[in-house]
């Protein structure tokens, strides 16, 4: 099967990222003696300065990680909570807001990213911070290669930053803004991690000691000070149309550290799938997979339309129960031993049929609701029906385009690392003077009713789509993987997964195939629309399979040629090589190893 570049094989180590600048920053790092936890530090530090439309330093970052010496699999939960004072209340009576605003500093929520990286390079790394930290500086310093989406993003903001923004404008216009194929410096951020670098030594010579300092001065100190200084000073214009000052605090900052999980798992045709828990979208991807366990894939052409229909009718029902049932459950119970089980998803199983379903169905639980928003296709509707009528508003400017990054990681102790860091994007928050950065949007995943499982409450994580993955066999670590996309991330990874164990695809071949997605749902994101039934089709395809998905029911259409998935992947065999992929779409992603 023709591939657009090789399965990486190795057996020093491998990396596999959305960039190829990250990637090499990891296998430097191993190069140097470092393991797999400081690699992918070093590269989520890096993709930071790479690719700032795409994550931040006060964005978001759930890890799953496989210690080899332990022989024990945790997550590392680098999603933030909700503020103190963003409530309900404040925000749908106080504010009059019937959604939290996709851009702005009101969804701000506390930062993960920062302490889920310090925490893996704490408990699991070798490396010093300042020795992780040494590529980001440098490239924010001295400069880096902007690919063009990054120049694409600064200018289809720049109305909001000229107008609205003005601190963002000083930070991204200044000397005409990046230009796509330049060197672009970020003196701003390189300071502040060199301050924070600087704070971490003080604490003398001890590497753990330095990064519990860095994490103080992060969580407790400078930087935790201008956030809430410029949230309390300012009013930031949103997509809401209006103005709104942040509640995001350094009290709040102060009381937050990244907890430590233990991952869900899911068996799957011999193969152990570990996922975040329903703080995230994961489970949908366990719950799919726990679905079609019961048809017989391996039977289907893997680019034909009745493996497409099997997975996107699986999904429906999955990413039902996600909407129904999943939330942070240090506040409201999820059944995920149910969710999983066979015998609900027997049940499941049976609703799919022949033809698509159009109707957002989610399962039935003793003690659970199970309520779902049945408003977001009106609100679709709606926004097509403007669509094109006049030219956008500044304040809906940043609201979309944004999306997220991806670094997987084996080294040559067996270590393993799948890390997703998104959030903070440049476009959906105003920069926060003095930090080179801006804060970032999670809180408008949310809804604003207490009572469900995904509702607004202080101190509460919002149902995220961020979701890394790993799979074990026989017990023992087999591949790290995941991919970019919000509401396609948990789409994308078991399309890839299950060409692989259904049809020996390998990572590369599994990663180019033609894939797919639908946007069958409510989204996650502001507004928080829905499309039923409709599925879009990579452009590789063959027209017969468009015909048959449109004869099943499914609203299908064709996508462009390469503009499904953005995933990565590394795996470890028993003979002991390692062998990696990287998405070809968007030229950016690639895969390393020796």
């Amino acid at each position: 099967m023709f591939t657009t570049r090789p399965e990486i094989a190795a057996t020093f180590g491998a990396v596999g990222s959305t960039h190829w600048i990250a990637s090499q920053v990891a296998m430097a790092v191993l190069e140097r003696g470092g393991n797999a936890f400081d690699a992918a530090a070093a590269a989520g530090f890096t993709l930071q300065v790479a690719e700032p439309h795409l994550n931040g330093p006060l964005g978001d970052c759930p890890i799953i990680i496989h210690d080899a010496k332990a022989g024990a699999q945790h997550v590392i939960c680098g999603q933030g909570p909700a503020p103190a004072g963003l409530t309900v209340g404040h925000v749908r009576d106080g504010l009059g807001l019937d959604m939290i605003p996709g851009t702005g500093l009101l969804p701000a929520m506390v930062p993960g990213a920062f302490d889920a990286w310090a925490t893996m390079l704490r408990d699991w790394g070798s490396w010093t911070l300042a020795d992780v930290l040494e590529f980001a500086i440098g490239y924010a310093a001295r400069g880096i290669h902007y690919v063009p989406r990054i120049a694409a993003t600064v200018e289809s903001v720049r109305p909001l930053f000229e107008q609205a923004w003005p601190t963002s404008a000083a930070l991204w216009l200044r000397d005409g803004g990046p230009r796509a194929g330049r060197l672009w410096r970020n003196p701003e951020l390189a300071a502040t991690y060199a301050r924070v670098v600087r704070e971490a030594e003080a604490a003398g010579p001890d590497r753990v000691a330095q990064i519990d300092a860095a994490r103080r001065a992060w969580y407790g100190g400078f930087v935790a000070e201008a956030i809430d200084r410029f949230c309390r000073g300012t009013e930031a214009l949103d997509a809401s149309g209006r103005a709104h000052r942040g509640v995001l605090s350094g009290d709040d900052m102060a009381r937050w550290r990244a907890p430590v999980e233990k991952p869900l798992a899911y068996d799957y045709r011999g193969t152990t799938i570990l996922k975040c828990g329903p703080w995230s979208q994961g489970p949908a991807m366990l719950q799919t997979l726990a679905i079609l366990a019961g048809f017989d894939l391996a039977a289907m052409d893997p680019v034909g339309a009745d493996f497409a229909h099997h997975v996107v009718e699986a999904m429906k029902l999955a990413f039902a129960d996600r909407e129904a049932f999943y939330g942070d459950p240090d506040f409201c119970e999820v059944p995920v031993g149910t969710l999983l089980s066979e015998e609900y998803n027997a049940e499941r199983r049976a609703l799919l049929g022949a033809a698509a379903s159009l109707e957002l169905r989610p399962g039935r639980i003793p003690g659970h609701e199970g309520w779902v928003d049945h408003g977001a296709a009106a609100r679709a509707q709606k926004l097509s029906e403007v669509a094109g009528v006049g030219e956008p508003t500044v304040s809906r400017l940043g609201v979309s385009g944004a999306d997220t990054c991806h670094v997987d990681v084996i080294d040559r102790w067996g270590n393993m690392v799948s890390a997703t860091p998104s959030g903070g994007w440049l476009q959906s928050s105003p920069a926060i003077p003095g930090l080179g950065f801006c804060l970032g949007t999670r809180g408008q995943m949310f809804w604003l009713d207490e009572r469900l499982p995904n509702g607004l409450k202080p101190g509460k994580r919002p149902r995220t789509t961020l979701s890394p993955g790993m799979a074990l066999r026989d017990g023992r670590p087999w591949m790290a993987f995941g991919t970019p996309g919000g509401e396609q991330q948990d789409q994308w990874q078991p399309i890839m997964l299950a060409r692989m164990l259904n049809h020996g695809l390998n990572i590369q071949q599994a990663i180019d195939a033609p894939a797919f997605h639908t946007e069958h749902w409510p989204s996650s994101f502001w507004p928080r629309v829905a499309r039923p039934g409709k599925v879009v089709l990579e452009g590789r395809y063959a027209p017969e399979v468009l015909r048959e998905m449109l004869a099943r029911g499914h609203q299908a259409e064709m996508g462009g040629d390469w503009s499904e998935g953005r995933l990565s992947a590394v795996r470890q065999e028993l003979d002991g090589q390692i062998f990696a992929g990287a998405n070809p779409r968007g030229m950016q992603g690639y895969a390393v190893g020796r």
